[in-house]
């Protein structure tokens, strides 16, 4: 261990030395050079992004709806060539139970360069979402349906919810308190780092059978957290019109008594739904009547009448 620790440190200086030596004999050959490992470090680091959403129904063990949420990742690696494994990452299976229906939400993602391949060719677009579904079934041992459609939203849930999932990343408080005081708008998560680096599962495209190799990635994690019950609060949701009824945007009132911190209170708010979990008292998810933007919609909350009031303008 000593003697690679060693060799190691040898090979360092030895980068460094080079480095030096370029930026003295080619200042703008050094330039470029650091200019563009930046670059690729930077798109390393960056998040996985919605592309499609498409829906299907799990057969066994238990039948339910199954949304899978189709991502671009740059930090998937591309197919080094046509007949290679192509790399996928699949999520961990999100269960949302309410008392009008009950579905699972998994996040598969790709490399951009793989989706976009397939933006104009139908076959090849649907050869990936039946990867993803033969992934998704030997993963976690599921039976899936054979038919599927694609949503007309990107993304079911948040964008935030998407990236902790595939990321492996722990689940950030939200500075809600932040936000609301200043009346911010809602962002996503953006660029954060990597735990699992470059063992991804290989999937072979065009062939409709998994490889022998393959085998999807998923993040354990084991709890010893017991189960708390919670509440459904009183809420009240309206869809705000102007003079002509044409509908601008949709305001949610919603009565969390006992509750007088907003820190207590985490919101993650999708184009087509919302939820609000609130210190393991309350829970809310609620399927929105019309598409909103995200990045506008705004949240305040009253603390003298234990109220969060948020507002969502429509797409």
């Amino acid at each position: 261990m000593q003697t690679s620790s060693k060799g190691l440190l040898t090979q360092i200086t030895q980068f460094w030395n080079l480095l030096d030596d370029l930026a003295e004999s080619d200042p703008e050959c050094y330039k470029n050079f650091i200019q563009q490992e930046l670059k690729e470090g930077k798109q390393l680091c960056t998040g996985p992004e919605p592309h499609f959403c498409l829906q299907t129904r799990i057969l066994k063990p238990k039948e339910k709806i199954l949304f899978i949420n189709l991502c671009q990742w740059k930090r998937i690696p591309t197919p080094q060539l046509s007949m290679y494994p192509v790399p996928l990452s699949v999520g961990r299976p999100e269960d949302i139970t309410e008392t009008s229906d009950e579905y699972t939400v998994i996040n598969v993602a790709y490399n951009p360069e793989v989706l976009q391949a397939t933006e104009k060719e139908q076959v090849k677009k649907d050869q990936i979402i039946k990867m993803a579904m033969k992934c998704v079934e030997e993963q976690f041992q599921l039976t899936l349906s054979h038919s599927y459609h694609i949503t007309k939203f990107k993304i079911k849930g948040s964008i935030q919810r998407m990236k902790q999932n595939l990321m492996g990343m722990q689940d950030d408080v939200t500075d809600l308190r932040q936000k609301i005081r200043k009346e911010h708008t809602l962002e996503q998560l953006r660029n954060s780092t990597v735990n699992n680096s470059d063992h991804f599962p290989h999937l072979l495209l065009p062939k409709d059978q998994v490889s022998s190799e393959a085998r999807c990635l998923i993040e354990e994690i084991s709890t010893t957290e017991t189960h708390v019950e919670m509440k459904i609060p009183i809420y009240d949701l309206k869809v705000l019109k102007d003079q002509h009824e044409k509908p601008l945007k949709i305001e949610l009132k919603v009565d969390l008594p006992g509750i007088n911190e907003v820190s207590l209170c985490d919101l993650s708010v999708s184009e087509d739904d919302l939820l609000i979990e609130v210190s393991e008292k309350y829970r809310l998810h609620l399927n929105l009547p019309e598409s909103v933007n995200t990045e506008m919609t705004t949240a305040k909350f009253i603390k003298e009448k234990s109220t969060l009031i948020i507002t969502m303008p429509l797409v």
